[in-house]
């Protein structure tokens, strides 16, 4: 699956949201994300809306006063403690760490000690981390998919803030599409991208140009909460499969190798993170030996080839690595799209994959069942075998 955000009307965190639940993530996987940081009561609204005509999605975050006041450490505290899948913990944390980088740049202060003023607020706290579980329900985050991006309209002009009048586009938005290597532009005279729609934009981007040549499965429209007269205030978000990923056509793919021997082996995992991170499709370790008897690793990456430059850094800044040899394999590659199943009230994710119009396999995402089984406290493999018959009864025709 590749996702593609159309910027071309700014983006914010509210734009994001409906987008996500426009293109399917059910508004409950959010909110569950919202609950699970265990600050005020945060509740999310889904409405459907028009903008100049066009049918689209926005998400009401509705939070009560707060005199809390939350600096980057405290947000970065709370993500860490939040029962929330790993991959949305680390992206939410990234996306605040951006936002981090700005303010400190523009109040000239240390990191640890921003105040986010506005940015900080309960809601852009709830934006990020919804929208790090929404792509993650997707399974569109950064370690499985490529996410690319248009050209970010920032607008422009002057809004009140904290302390004053802001000149747009804010001195965050700027920072944080800039540290991305974003391209941007005014056009509208008014802030079409926010501080959190930046640092989303930023996190989930791994590059930016026009909608990549794709087959497509999905199209979210998020709205903002403006419906102003230069153009249909919404962010898209186009999901599909890569144009060449034709059930069975063969293609080509990158395989990086190489030996190593002195790495502590608790590193692997987060060795594999970040190659995930970075754009692997897929890491693996095989056990070797290598001369005077010394127990090693062999390391396979693989990945796309625009993807492995990215991934080739990565191997030499994670590991202790000199040396990679480079292969070109060929691949075949299934259609494939994702669904879900409902087991004791809440959604799975399943992945199907066809040859044609043919099923050929249905497979369980194992990370949702166990979070449901440790949230239920029953046995995995019953929820497993539960989640496994619901797909196969929906998919009869996949080989059991």
């Amino acid at each position: 699956m590749i996702g593609w955000l159309d910027c071309g009307a700014g983006a914010s965190g509210d734009m994001f949201l409906g987008a996500l639940v426009d293109a399917g993530v059910p508004l409950e996987i959010l909110q569950e994300a919202v609950d699970a940081l265990g600050v005020e009561r945060v509740e999310l609204h889904a409405d459907p809306v028009s903008r100049h005509g066009l049918a689209a999605t926005h998400v009401r975050v509705e939070c009560p006063p707060t005199k809390v006041d939350r600096r980057f450490v405290a947000i970065r505290g709370l993500i860490n403690a939040a029962e929330l899948p790993q991959e949305v913990r680390d992206e939410a944390v990234a996306a605040f760490t951006r936002l981090g980088h700005a303010e400190a740049s523009a109040h000239r202060v240390e990191l640890e000690r921003v105040h986010f003023h506005e940015v900080g607020a309960l809601d852009s706290l709830a934006d990020m981390v919804a929208a790090c579980a929404g792509m993650h329900w997707l399974r569109v985050h950064r370690g499985l998919s490529t996410v690319t991006a248009s050209r970010v309209t920032v607008g422009g002009g002057v809004t009140r803030g904290e302390h004053g009048a802001i000149p747009l586009p804010a001195p965050a938005t700027l920072a944080v599409l800039g540290a991305a290597d974003a391209p941007v532009s005014g056009e509208v005279p008014y802030e079409a991208c926010t501080p959190t729609g930046a640092a989303l934009i930023a996190t989930f981007a791994s590059g930016y140009g026009p909608l990549p040549p794709m087959r497509v499965r999905a199209i979210g429209a998020g709205a903002g909460g403006r419906d102003p007269k230069e153009r249909a205030n919404m962010l898209r978000l186009v999901l599909g499969e890569p144009a060449g990923a034709v059930a069975g056509a063969p293609g080509t793919a990158t395989v990086l190798e190489t030996n190593v021997d002195d790495l502590d082996p608790r590193l692997w995992p987060s060795v594999q993170a970040a190659l995930f991170a970075a754009g692997a499709s897929d890491a693996w370790l095989t056990p070797i030996l290598m001369k005077k008897g010394r127990p090693a690793h062999t390391l396979h990456v693989l990945c796309r080839d625009e993807v492995s430059a990215a991934v080739r850094e990565a191997v030499f800044a994670h590991t202790t690595a000199i040396g990679l040899r480079s292969l070109t394999v060929g691949k075949h590659a299934l259609d494939r799209e994702m669904s879900t199943v409902e087991v004791e009230g809440r959604p799975i994710r399943i992945k199907i994959a066809r040859v044609g119009e043919r099923t050929v396999n249905v497979s369980v995402e194992y990370e949702d069942v166990a979070a449901l089984a440790a949230e239920l406290g029953r046995p995995l493999k019953q929820l497993l075998a539960a989640a496994t018959a619901k797909a196969y009864l929906r998919y009869p025709g996949a080989e059991a």
